[in-house]
């Protein structure tokens, strides 16, 4: 890896991440967290931001806001978030983990923001402009990023200017940050793009398939998934040669496949995503035969409810992660309002050790009410945090090394922010909750000493999504 990622003198032999798994897990207690923070669509005519929130219980900040640094442009949507260096390059001592990689959903700039200097207080170092992005690969709408062993990084993109899906595929940037073009080979561009995931022991690479963004980026409408503007595919491709080997259909057990992980062990053939609105994790392993097969692993049931779109209500499984040793796979069902542990010490029979309600439509107080099989109505009881009631559904998570301290934030994206949450989330502003975890037997009990309340922001309510630790975490670092 090369350019600007390099360090030199004393700081020669430092390597970024762990080598493996198990030794993350022993890495320092996280004490900041950075938090990508969105105005494009509530109404305030800010730009979107990256906040640091200080996680340290020993700090007098603890629990707060402590920077905010404002990208230079309106109507972004910052969204997902990787790095320039994770422990994919553990190997090479000639760079450091410095630059977090800032996609804008909507806007289709990439935003280059440099914490090493001052960790607390994080700077801009480049944009990548969309038009730049375009000419090159025909590109928009960028998602998910992942850095490469090869010092290259690598974005998923959802489709092209236009929205339609049919031009997704994925971007491929220099370690100095300019656009190298696409990253899998011609005519093999999958059919929808989001998430993706690679395990280069097995020579491949798994991605997700979430919607065009002609249709999710003017809310969600049921029709749209019968109209074909919805994916229900994985796409599985040789790593890190790009060519399309298999589509897996999963189906209608598989509408609107999100977030994609592979266990993090790298010699395990076997990785899990969410489906959101079939509510479903769905396992992907390899087969005997070299190719790969899927099942549902998981399956949270629709509650009948009244007062709602529909009388039917999905859980909505928004994002999940799996913890650095393999053990327990975490998930939150954003409409529903929970969190769930499961083990997964057996990858096919997952064990539910875990469950709490943060927030959701089916809290007591709520207008919606689920319904029973002989008409009981009832609503679920969602704690009150340093006298804050918990607003909106529990969407980005992410854990720390050590497994025992999981953080909650609330926003999925603006526009589904105000159609199913409305001024409740979009006016109030967001919350970032964080749970204790039981990592012997299982369990999850809230913190009632922290909760960062994203409402009171000096430039109004802002959104809260994915979190990131400046020293990598469990859906950023991947092992080769």
């Amino acid at each position: 890896m090369a350019g600007a990622a390099k360090v030199q003198g004393c700081c020669a032999d430092t390597r970024p991440g762990y080598a493996s798994p198990l030794e993350a897990m022993s890495g320092p207690r996280e004490a900041l967290i950075y938090v990508t923070c969105v105005y494009n669509g509530t109404g305030i005519e800010k730009p979107d931001y990256l906040a640091t929130v200080d996680v340290d219980p020993n700090s007098p900040t603890y629990s707060k806001v402590i920077h905010r640094l404002p990208v230079p442009n309106i109507g972004d949507e910052l969204h997902h978030s990787g790095w320039n260096a994770c422990s994919s390059c553990h190997g090479d001592p000639s760079v450091v983990r410095q630059f977090l990689i800032l996609p804008s959903l909507l806007s289709s700039r990439i935003y280059v923001v440099d914490t090493a200097k001052i960790p607390r207080a994080p700077s801009l170092h480049k944009v990548v402009e969309p038009t730049d992005i375009l000419q090159k690969t025909g590109l928009a709408y960028p998602h998910t990023s992942h850095c490469l062993a090869s010092g290259n990084i690598m974005v998923s993109c959802l489709g092209d200017k236009e929205g339609n899906a049919t031009g997704s595929g994925f971007l491929l940037l220099d370690s100095d940050f300019n656009v190298k073009g696409r990253w899998e080979k011609p005519g093999h561009s999958p059919l929808f793009g989001y998430d993706f995931w690679y395990q280069p022991r097995h020579k491949t690479m798994i991605s997700s398939s979430w919607g065009a963004p002609a249709a999710f980026s003017k809310g969600f409408n049921l029709q749209h998934v019968s109209d074909g503007l919805y994916g229900r595919h994985l796409y599985v491709y040789s790593w890190p040669d790009g060519e399309l080997k298999q589509t897996l259909d999963l189906g209608n057990s598989g509408l609107l496949p999100l977030e994609t992980r592979f266990l993090h062990d790298p010699s395990k053939d076997t990785g899990f995503v969410g489906c959101a609105l079939s509510s479903n994790m769905v396992r992907f392993f390899k087969t005997t035969d070299g190719l790969w097969n899927h099942e549902v692993a998981i399956s949270v049931t629709p509650l009948k409810v009244r007062n709602w779109i529909l009388p039917e209500m999905p859980g909505l499984i928004t994002d999940f992660l799996i913890s650095l040793d393999d053990r327990y796979l975490y998930f939150v069902n954003w409409l529903h309002g929970d969190v769930r542990q499961y083990n997964i010490e057996d990858p096919s029979k997952p064990v539910l050790t875990g469950q709490i309600w943060v927030g959701g439509l089916l809290q007591k107080g709520s207008d919606v009410v689920c319904v029973s099989e002989d008409g009981v109505e009832s609503q679920f009881s969602v704690p009150v945090i340093k006298g804050n009631r918990l607003r909106g559904g529990p969407q980005m998570i992410q854990l720390s090394l050590d497994g025992k301290r999981l953080y909650v934030t609330n926003s999925l994206f603006s526009v589904w922010d105000q159609q199913f949450y409305g001024p409740d989330l979009v006016k109030k502003g967001s919350h970032m909750l964080q749970i204790d975890v039981n990592t012997e037997q299982g369990g999850l009990t809230i913190n009632p000493n922290f909760f960062v309340d994203f409402g009171t922001e000096p430039d109004g309510p802002a959104l809260a999504h994915e979190m990131r630790y400046p020293g990598g975490d469990c859906t950023s670092d991947i092992w080769i």
